[in-house]
């Protein structure tokens, strides 16, 4: 796919670690793994909101497209 999240250089950049994450915005641990890991095939706004309330920063800092074919599953 070419949306990419970048979730793992934000958290890094806030010294932030994915458990504590999960803590702020009250999502499972697991969800949060799928999404860094861009397995994700959606996202709610309302979790994309809570995210950049919680690392604050904008959706642009999370997620970026990139050209390219789409991947396939």
């Amino acid at each position: 796919m070419p949306v990419r999240v970048h979730l793992d250089r934000v958290l890094e950049a806030r010294g932030m670690t994915l458990s504590e994450l999960s803590s702020r915005v009250g999502i499972t641990l697991a969800n949060l793994s799928i999404l860094k890991t861009g397995k994700a095939r959606a996202v709610r706004f309302s979790t994309l909101d809570a995210l950049c309330r919680a690392l604050a920063c904008q959706p642009g800092d999370l997620l970026a497209w990139e050209d390219g074919p789409p991947d396939t599953d």
